[in-house]
């Protein structure tokens, strides 16, 4: 449910008011997030609600490596099909207290704006990550849209404002970081365990991959060019300039 489902009806959001005025939802604007990637392999997570919203964000979680326990009575087609082949836990049921137990994080993506306000209490009890799909004075946490490519992850918040305008800037982002930089990574990645055994120190280590991502010849433009030869020839040769090899 929209934030503004909850006007006029008694407060459920930290400001704990006798009835809201929606300050809240003004405040996310002027909200500096802890920004943060969290390893989520092997931790599990709960989903509430398997509608097309809550399947948005099993399929989240699990391209993330979670595991993934989804509560709902019904559930869509899809969220069948990834319990059927094991890729979820699925209780068949409405959302009960306690049902927050042995979780590192929870998702309310239900219609029913009590079961929301539920899992959110439990988790404010609990001191646990939470998030109630569009409505932000209700989330520990909020979901920014992801760029992916590789091991580069980007991600952009609008601070709950927008999520149009954040899916905008995702594909803009998505067309100016592309694959070059995904393969760049990949080959700098490769270089550290020779950085970290030859180079001593921090500032070391730092001038030598800076020298190769911020010098001549541009690393990503050889690679958008195709080239991947003359950045593996230019990381060698910044390697046998610091050794004399």
């Amino acid at each position: 449910m929209p934030a503004q489902a909850y006007r006029g009806k008694p407060c459920v959001c930290q400001h704990r008011l006798e009835v809201c005025d929606q300050r809240c939802v003004a405040d996310m604007m002027a909200t500096t997030f802890y920004m943060a990637c969290l390893k989520l392999t092997g931790r599990r997570c709960l989903v509430v609600g398997a509608g097309s919203v809550g399947l948005e964000k099993v399929e989240g979680l699990l391209a993330c490596d979670a595991g993934v326990h989804l509560i709902a009575p019904q559930v869509c087609d899809e969220v069948e099909q990834l319990a059927a082949a094991g890729d979820i836990e699925l209780s068949r049921r409405a959302y009960q207290p306690g049902d927050l137990e042995g979780h590192f994080l929870a998702i309310a993506a239900t219609s029913d704006t009590d079961v929301n306000v539920a899992v959110f209490e439990e988790a404010e009890r609990r001191a646990m990550l939470c998030n109630v799909v569009d409505v932000p004075p209700l989330c520990s946490f909020i979901l920014p849209a992801i760029v992916r490519t590789g091991p580069i992850a980007i991600a952009i918040s609008t601070a709950g404002a927008s999520p149009a305008l954040a899916k905008r800037m995702k594909r803009e982002i998505g067309d100016l970081f592309g694959d070059a930089y995904a393969e760049l990574a990949e080959l700098l990645n490769d270089a550290r365990g020779w950085a970290k055994a030859t180079l001593p120190t921090y500032d070391e280590r730092k001038a030598f991959f800076e020298g190769i991502v911020n010098g001549s010849p541009d690393p990503i433009e050889l690679l958008r060019a195709g080239d991947r030869q003359a950045v593996l020839d230019l990381i060698a040769s910044r390697q046998a300039a610091l050794t004399g090899v």
